[in-house]
């Protein structure tokens, strides 16, 4: 553990200074004369000496160089060190020069402060760098003690960059931690064969067979944050097969600081496994757009909605509005935003269902929100399929109504979080998906705003995610069940899906629909080994992988192009953009929406098949026939107006 600054010892530099610079000012005249001085020559050293003294205290601790902690120096301080010398002899020399002319048989050669900023600049960082050296000591002591009480923890630290020279560097500062370094590994021939804090580059990944035999390594830091899954998959199977342990630091989305410790390893996830590049997301374009606004979060408490909250914080607006329809967890992220709620922004909850117009109208003109990210949504196609007439008035109506109470108090920016399941939908949540985001392509028609659609596959770690089910099938010792062994999804993490969802609110001019370039598909069947694996199991020892067959509304490929749509590469290479979308708007939407209304709020599922599949031409799930007369309830409420939409088919 790294201790804080001693004022004490501070205080002590402080002394040498105040000591040390008017020795080494005397010193400049004796080397500058060849002699002592004396006489002129001697008022000329007490100018000095009394007026940059003072100035080069006084300017060193404005620069801070009182309150660094020196024997964790590093290149940083010396410049600092020697930018906070060098702005203190500018400013005192020519006083000294005006105060020497001015006084009578005062002698102050002009070479004489150059010479003082070398001996100056030696006074000052010798006692610095001697309590660097001392530090250094008092490390190899402890690190002797160590080894004689017990065998310290040896590691190889894949990654020789700025992430893994941080970790080689705690480790080296903290031998109370048991822990050290042997060497780094990197994949790159220039770095073979360097030493950095005195770890050697040893070799490259495919070296570690051989080093953790050498050395006897106990584990594998895995120090590289923006490294692809296919890299971290690899690295982790050949620990595997040396029988090494494996720790990593997390991944660039998770540490959005930056920063770089020994207490952020943690064991390899699935979620490292599936890692891809990251998005490079204009943060500054985002702050820029949220800063100051008011900005509402449909879903606030679900698996994206929480994570919207978080990263929209960041960004400053005047008033976060958290909208959701379950208590708990809504509950849950405003407790948890509330620690990090900044001076300049208000924080405001609101327990509501979008499926009620009158609350939804209410709720925007009482908080008039200016930007909406809409994440409220159905998402389980087992449970919609068994149940269309919730996805549909959930789906569907929900976001007609958050549209409607958009444009009505005119927001600005508004941003729908849709799902590769809305492409070529096999199922009635895909297809309700699909129809949300006409919604939206007309709403953005005809109020000439930025409202769009952000479209993207399956997100690790969400409610109701297979990684979740895994994992408890895993814990319970199996089977883990899988559908088909050739079913294939994209993934996504929270934190990713969440950024392009802001790219989008920014490059978004109002219809378009946005797509994350997100590589290949990863087999399920996959997933389940590698989770299988990194829980220390063997598949067919330990745990079997069981297949239970397609369920209803499933299908092997996920999608994420709509035939027809015109895609191009905006500013971002991994992101996409739909910029035709507005014209698959079938006409007559508004009315087919509310005979799809009169169908879900009388529960028939054959009424809304059929108008979902006039809505959606792509919808591959079969027509129910024959058409099942409507009930008395339906007759009050809309028979003339779905019989004659159905009767024009």
């Amino acid at each position: 553990m790294k201790l804080v600054p001693s004022p004490t010892r501070n205080r002590y530099f402080l002394i040498l200074d105040a000591v040390l610079l008017p020795l080494m000012a005397y010193l400049s005249f004796i080397v500058r004369l060849d002699d002592w001085p004396q006489g002129n020559s001697l008022l000329g050293w007490f100018i000095l000496a009394t007026i940059t003294t003072p100035v080069h205290l006084l300017v060193f601790r404005r620069f801070g160089i009182y309150s660094r902690y020196w024997r964790y120096a590093s290149i940083d301080e010396l410049l600092l060190l020697i930018s906070a010398l060098s702005w203190a002899m500018i400013i005192s020399t020519p006083v000294a020069f005006i105060v020497a002319g001015m006084t009578p048989m005062a002698l102050l050669p002009r070479s004489v402060p150059i010479i003082f900023f070398c001996f100056g600049l030696a006074a000052t960082i010798t006692p610095r760098l001697l309590a660097r050296i001392r530090w250094h000591q008092v490390i190899r002591k402890r690190k002797l003690l160590s080894e004689q009480n017990g065998r310290l923890q040896r590691v190889l630290i894949m990654g020789a960059g700025s992430a893994g020279t941080m970790i080689a560097r705690e480790l080296r500062d903290n031998p109370q931690l048991g822990i050290v370094a042997v060497g780094f590994l990197d994949d790159d021939p220039l770095k073979q064969g360097m030493h950095i804090h005195g770890v050697p580059v040893a070799g490259s990944r495919y070296d570690i067979p051989r080093l953790a035999r050498e050395h006897r390594v106990d584990y594998v830091i895995i120090a590289m944050p923006s490294a692809a899954g296919k890299d971290i998959r690899s690295i982790v199977e050949l620990c595997d097969r040396t029988g090494v342990k494996t720790k990593i630091i997390p991944g660039l989305y998770e540490m959005l600081d930056g920063k770089v410790s020994v207490n952020q390893l943690r064991n390899v996830q699935i979620e490292d496994l599936l890692r891809r590049p990251p998005v490079q997301t204009d943060i500054r374009a985002v702050h820029n757009l949220l800063r100051g606004k008011r900005v509402m979060v449909t879903g606030g408490g679900g698996s994206i909605g929480s994570e919207l909250c978080r990263q929209i914080l960041r960004a400053h607006p005047a008033e976060l509005i958290i909208l959701g329809h379950g208590e708990n967890s809504v509950f849950t992220i405003e407790q948890e935003l509330r620690r990090l709620l900044p001076s300049t922004t208000k924080l405001s909850v609101v327990i509501a269902d979008i499926r009620f117009v009158e609350r939804i109208v209410h709720v925007f003109e009482q908080h008039r929100p200016e930007v909406v990210f809409h994440a409220a949504a159905h998402k389980h196609v087992p449970l919609m399929e068994l149940h269309p007439s919730e996805a549909v008035t959930n789906n569907v109506l929900g976001t007609r109504n958050l549209l409607s109470a958009a444009m009505r108090v005119d927001v600005s920016h508004f941003v729908m979080i849709s799902s590769d399941k809305a492409v070529n939908p096999t199922s009635v949540m895909g297809a309700t998906k699909r129809v949300a985001e006409l919604l939206v392509h007309e709403a953005a028609r005809q109020s000439g705003r930025a409202y769009v659609a952000v479209r993207f596959g399956n997100v690790l770690g969400s409610r109701g995610s297979v990684v979740l089910t895994f994992k408890q099938q895993i814990a319970m010792g199996g089977p883990v069940t899988v559908t088909h062994p050739e079913m294939r999804r994209f993934f996504m993490t929270i934190p990713e899906a969440v950024q392009l969802t802001l790219q989008a609110a920014v490059l978004g001019k109002g219809g378009e629909v946005f797509v994350l370039d997100m590589g290949e598909p990863i087999r399920i069947v996959d997933l389940a080994r590698d989770m299988i694996e990194l829980s220390g199991l063997k598949v067919g020892r330990d745990i079997d992988i069981v297949f239970t067959g397609l369920r209803p509304g499933e299908k092997l490929y996920e999608e994420l192009f709509v035939e027809g749509e015109e895609y191009e590469r905006t500013d971002h290479a991994k992101i996409f953009i739909a910029r035709n979308a507005s014209r698959f708007v079938p006409r007559a939407l508004a009315e087919q929406i509310r005979v799809l209304e009169t169908a879900a709020i009388n529960d028939n599922k054959e009424v809304i098949l059929h108008v979902l599949h006039r809505l959606v031409p792509t919808f591959k799930q079969p027509i129910p026939v024959p058409m099942a007369e409507p009930k008395p309830q339906e007759q009050a409420v809309g028979e003339p107006l779905w019989r004659r939409q159905l009767a024009s088919d």
